[in-house]
């Protein structure tokens, strides 16, 4: 007869200490990872997300872009400035800031907006500031002047 007076009775059999240790281990290096990765990803796409946004006076005083960073620049059209080659998609045109008379060369390769020539429209360029003290446009954005416009 067996009991708990014969050395050959284990009640309950335990698992080694080491074993199961090693496994909690395994377990939190593999979240660990899992986390790290994540956040790396998640700080990533926020940092490529992010576009600073300047008015022609603040893009003139930071100076060029980095490589590979996309700001936007507001500021309103100076009159008779826009021209276009003929045959040709690229614009050229000077924004001036709207608190002061600093202005901004700008190119445009593409179509812009039909109230881009609105004296009462905001302009929003985004793009790149080139070390040539030239904005290089990838894409126009107008502001509606619609509540400025008079009722008539």
């Amino acid at each position: 007869m067996t009991g708990p007076t014969d050395p050959a009775f284990d009640p309950l059999p335990t698992k080694p200490e080491s074993n199961n240790f090693n496994h909690r281990l395994k377990l939190l290096m593999g979240l660990t990872v899992v986390l790290g990765a994540l956040a790396f990803l998640g700080f990533t796409a926020f940092q490529s997300a992010t576009v600073y946004f300047y008015t022609v006076n603040e893009i003139t005083e930071v100076g060029p872009t980095e490589e590979g960073r996309t700001v936007r620049v507001s500021g309103k059209l100076v009159p008779n400035s826009f021209s276009r080659e003929q045959n040709s998609t690229m614009a050229r045109f000077v924004l001036k800031d709207k608190d002061t008379e600093v202005t901004l060369t700008a190119l445009h390769d593409g179509v812009v907006p039909d109230l881009f020539f609105n004296d009462h429209s905001e302009i929003i360029l985004e793009g790149k500031y080139g070390v040539d003290g030239v904005f290089h446009s990838d894409n126009v954005i107008v502001k509606c002047p619609s509540k400025y416009v008079a009722a008539g």
